[in-house]
C-alpha cells in the first residue's frame, strides 16, 4: 500500500519533498476504521509528504533508503512498533517515532528504552520528543 515515491521491488525514492519533515505511517492491520481514517485525514492536513504502509518490511526499506538529510516522523501501532523500532531507531533520518494507541491499557513499557519514541493517543501525548 505504499504511496508517493516508492516503487515496489527496488525502493527508488521520488525526492520531490520540499517540506522539513515527512510523515510515515505503518498500519500492518490496515485498519480502515473511522478513527484511523479521521486520524489519517488530520495528518494529511498537517503535512503534504505522507507515506502509508501496511507491510513492515516495505516500511523499513523505504526508511533505510531515504537520505540521511531528510527527517522522518514515524507513526506505528503498539504491536508493529515493537517489531519495527529496534531496526530503525538508530537511523539518522528517523527524527521521532510515535506509537498510536487506540487502547490506553496497552503495555508500552518497551518504549522506555528508545529516546525517539513517544506515545500518541487521539487526545494527548504522554511523552514529549525533543
Amino acid at each position: 500500500m505504499a504511496t508517493v515515491g516508492l516503487y515496489a521491488n527496488d525502493c527508488r525514492i521520488n525526492n520531490e519533498n520540499l517540506e522539513t519533515f515527512s510523515l510515515v505511517w505503518l498500519d500492518i492491520n490496515n485498519n480502515n476504521n473511522k478513527e484511523n481514517r479521521n486520524t489519517e485525514e488530520k495528518m494529511r492536513n498537517i503535512i503534504n509528504h505522507f507515506v502509508k504502509f501496511d507491510n513492515a518490511h516495505e516500511c523499513i526499506e523505504y526508511i533505510q533508503h531515504v537520505s540521511e538529510e531528510e527527517l522522518l516522523v514515524l507513526i506505528v501501532s503498539n504491536e508493529s512498533g515493537q517489531e519495527l523500532v529496534p531496526h530503525i531507531h538508530q537511523l539518522r533520518q528517523v527524527s521521532s517515532i510515535y506509537v498510536h494507541l487506540t487502547n490506553t491499557n496497552n503495555n508500552i513499557r518497551w518504549t522506555d528504552q528508545f529516546s525517539k519514541v513517544g506515545i500518541f493517543c487521539e487526545v494527548y501525548f504522554t511523552r514529549t520528543i525533543l
